[in-house]
């Protein structure tokens, strides 16, 4: 019986990944390669973005010569495939789920593709577009399989695989350097939960175990430097210039100058060249009304006109003008300009920021709320609230059960899908609105979590009622 139950189950596991990749596939088929934008910089191996997609592009170009944007999208579908169906028999496979629930678990993964195609306002699928994110998303489905085993196998092997796909996902986008801290900060939690599960125990946690914290720290630190390093030696190899990505400061300055008021240039000398950028960008953005005072009155009114404000500033006003002023002095090539751009943002930020961080921080709640939103659904001024509702009932179960159960996995799968979402949405409103592609990993882990949550939860009342039934059947026997 039991041989029979696993070949069945090893044709359902390998119907999965058919299907998935049926799906994927034909996707590409039907719609083709996305071209955007963004694509152009990627394949130019652009100093504003990170290598890895770049090298990734270059390695099919090389391999495939003129149709290798076609083999690098259907080598994205098939990663990304490999990433759902390999992350789902992991989680079937720990929580004993039966195989509807396993394809409920494939959905869910599904699902943020499709609301990307049909519901964003985008409209485009992204394993089939020349976009960091279509590889990052298969890498973060990796991170996540590899920090569940962190959670509940607990092997050196998984944790060293865990921290090389946060250091791939850094080197895919910017923003996934939060997988990083991530990783460090679900070892440190974990031993912090040991600490005190031993010490309600009456037992003392070993001293060796209290020096190995700092190990994820220094492993982290090391993994930082790593990616600068590996950044640097990158756009050497491509640009001739040893330096790192440009235009992060310019990307954060954008909001700052949002967020100013005319006086808050006051900070700057007189005749400084800092004060001359000041007022162009002040006098440029109050043309274009892209100035918080022109946000209107309601919370997302005001969250909207950032959203939208936010490339016209940056584009038309920022680096049209750090750019003229660059080139003006001759023998600037671009990437000069780039880094003196760069740098002049971040002089400029260091006085700015604090003359206008109330207004500032306003907007960066305003850009947050958005962000936590759309990383589970999407943004409606009804569906606002539910997202909300939803982030409160998921932490509160959670808690509920943790407690409750004195640990429990579910409940760790949705602390390590709040926290991740916190951290990439609280990263990302720093430099840049919280589009749905940005925010698109949090999707199927949270609500995956919040399945396993509610299922344990469900299979805790049953066994509770029936213990209880059990008991007063004991007791009218006995009576």
């Amino acid at each position: 019986m039991e041989i029979v139950r696993l070949k069945k189950k090893r044709i359902g596991s390998w119907c999965i990944l058919g299907g998935l990749l049926a799906f994927f596939l034909g996707m590409l088929a039907v719609y083709g390669v996305g071209v955007y934008n963004d694509s152009e910089q990627y394949i130019a191996m652009h100093i504003h973005r990170e290598p890895l997609y770049p090298l990734f592009l270059a390695f099919f170009r090389q391999l495939c010569g003129d149709w290798y944007l076609t083999a690098a999208a259907a080598a994205q579908s098939i990663l990304t495939t490999l990433g759902i169906w390999v992350l789902t028999e992991y989680v079937a496979a720990h929580f004993k789920l039966c195989f509807p629930e396993e394809l409920f678990l494939v959905l869910l993964q599904i699902l943020p593709h499709l609301v990307t195609r049909y519901v964003s306002a985008l409209h485009i699928f992204l394993e089939n577009s020349v976009m960091s994110e279509a590889l990052c998303i298969p890498l973060f489905q990796f991170f996540v399989y590899f920090l569940l085993r962190m959670l509940f196998e607990r092997r050196r092997k998984d944790r060293a695989l865990g921290l090389l796909m946060a250091f791939l996902l850094s080197m895919t986008r910017g923003q996934m350097m939060t997988t990083i801290l991530m990783w460090m900060a679900v070892l440190l939690i974990q031993a912090v939960w040991e600490m005190i599960t031993l010490r309600k125990q009456g037992r003392s946690f070993p001293v060796s175990k209290i020096r190995s914290l700092a190990a994820p720290v220094l492993a982290t630190v090391f993994i930082f430097c790593l990616r600068s390093l590996t950044v640097h030696v990158y756009n050497y190899a491509v640009t001739g210039y040893f330096m790192g990505n440009t235009y992060g400061q310019v990307n954060t300055l954008t909001n700052v100058i949002y967020a100013c008021d005319r006086e808050d240039g006051m900070v700057f000398e007189e005749d400084s060249l800092e004060r001359e950028f000041f007022d162009r960008f002040y006098e440029e953005a109050d043309a274009l009304g892209a100035n918080y005072r022109y946000g209107g009155e309601t919370f997302g009114e005001r969250a909207q006109h950032l959203e939208s404000s936010h490339d016209i500033l940056k584009f038309q006003v920022l680096e049209a003008d750090l750019s003229a002023y660059y080139f003006g002095l001759g023998k600037v090539d671009y990437y000069q300009q780039s880094s003196m751009s760069d740098e002049m943002a971040g002089r400029m930020l260091a006085k700015l920021l604090p003359a206008c961080f109330g207004q500032w921080l306003y907007d960066y709640v305003l850009l947050c709320t958005y962000g936590f939103v759309r990383s589970i659904a999407v943004v409606h001024p009804l569906i606002n609230w539910a997202a909300l509702f939803l982030y409160a009932a998921a932490a509160a179960l959670a808690l509920w059960q943790a407690v409750r159960l004195r640990g429990s996995d579910a409940a760790w799968v949705m602390g390590a899908a709040l926290l991740f979402i916190a951290a990439n949405v609280c990263a990302t409103s720093i430099t840049i609105m919280c589009l749905s592609r940005y925010m698109i990993y949090g999707f199927s882990l949270f609500y995956m979590a919040g399945f396993l949550l509610f299922r344990e939860w469900v299979q805790t009342v049953r066994r509770k009622k029936h213990k209880i039934k059990m008991e007063k059947r004991l007791q009218d026997g006995l009576s």
